[in-house]
């Protein structure tokens, strides 16, 4: 299907197929759709630092840290992965649809700043590798060790250099690969053979809902900010980030909480939302393979935002019940247990 200008693949088998072969052993997906920016120069840091809302002098060379992108009043623009690849160069990744609007907004706050604002889209294909034996998977084409998670490293992959990060958007362990563009499909064959599954949009979004991680434009967007999404811990107030003025002491109305169906009926974005102190609106919602229920999150009253909070999700007309729940909504069988 198109999206953001790329034609992308929402399934290969099926999107429950590839939903369980992440969970139970490896999938990859071509997310090469995602952009990058790359920021380099004496004032880099400083640079990030007064546009990201996370602490960019926390991020260790090597590293990898997820942060905001906010207008002035708090909305975000985008929410990013930034890995600082070497002393004073950083390489940041952006959302698809967000890419242009996201590289207009660095190189306009770049002024006054001794630093180098460069558009990489182009430079890199990316595959996400994830599961509990995705790292097998990956160990059995890599020339070298893996970087632990949220590190990175520059590894032959498949006789491939490669920007090999520990990240991922699924709950699972694994890596995403940072590729030149060209060796993409050899990197992609050699792990069809150590039993990767190729899986899709699909599968990434029942993936990353049920483990309640966000999606900009569902979410996340212009019009909310980190506070009322959950994503306070994203926010270092005192780095005097665009956007830290607005967010100190701030009290949202709403709050971002994750919900699963106590009975039939699956949720979708926009589906009003009834909960004990006012109404809501879904973001997120799908069927969970996993858990085989209709699952969420919603924007409901700040009030209403502790798990066990019984709410009532309107499906086409008709009322569906739901409980908030705590994150993340699915959760492995020794995780639970202990």
């Amino acid at each position: 299907m198109p999206f953001a200008g790329w034609e992308m693949p929402v399934q290969y088998e099926g999107i429950r197929q590839e939903h369980v072969a992440v969970r139970t052993a490896a999938g990859m997906f071509d997310v090469s759709h995602m952009g990058e920016i790359e920021t380099s120069g004496p004032q880099a840091q400083q640079f990030l630092q007064r546009i990201l809302s996370n602490d960019v002098g926390k991020l260790a060379e090597g590293g990898a840290q997820y942060s905001l992108l906010c207008r002035d009043d708090g909305g975000v623009l985008d929410d990013l992965f930034t890995y600082r690849v070497g002393g004073d160069r950083f390489l940041t990744v952006t959302n698809a649809a967000n890419h242009e609007k996201d590289l207009a907004w660095f190189q306009r706050q770049a002024e006054g700043f001794e630093v180098d604002v460069k558009d990489a889209h182009a430079d890199w294909a990316m595959l996400a590798v994830q599961g509990p034996k995705a790292r097998a998977a990956l160990g059995g084409i890599a020339d070298g060790e893996l970087p632990k998670r949220m590190r990175t490293a520059t590894l032959p992959m498949a006789g491939v250099a490669t920007l090999v990060c520990g990240t991922g958007y699924t709950g699972e362990d694994g890596c995403e690969l940072m590729i030149p563009p060209d060796g993409a499909a050899t990197v992609w064959d050699a792990l069809l053979e150590q039993g990767a599954r190729p899986a899709g949009l699909g599968a990434r979004d029942t993936l990353r809902l049920e483990v309640c991680f966000h999606l900009y434009g569902n979410d996340l967007s212009e019009d909310r900010n980190p506070i009322e999404a959950g994503l306070a811990w994203a926010c270092k107030l005192d780095t005097d980030f665009i956007g830290a003025d607005a967010l100190r002491g701030a009290e949202p109305d709403q709050t971002l909480v994750p919900f699963a169906f106590t009975g039939p009926g699956i949720p979708r974005q926009d589906n009003p939302v009834k909960a004990p102190h006012g109404d809501g609106i879904v973001t997120s919602g799908s069927l969970s393979p996993c858990l085989e229920i209709g699952i969420g999150m919603a924007y409901v009253p700040a009030r209403d935002a502790k798990p066990g909070t019984e709410i009532e999700v309107d499906v086409r007309g008709k009322p569906r019940a739901a409980e908030v729940r705590d994150k993340p909504l699915f959760k492995r069988r020794e995780e639970s247990s202990g």
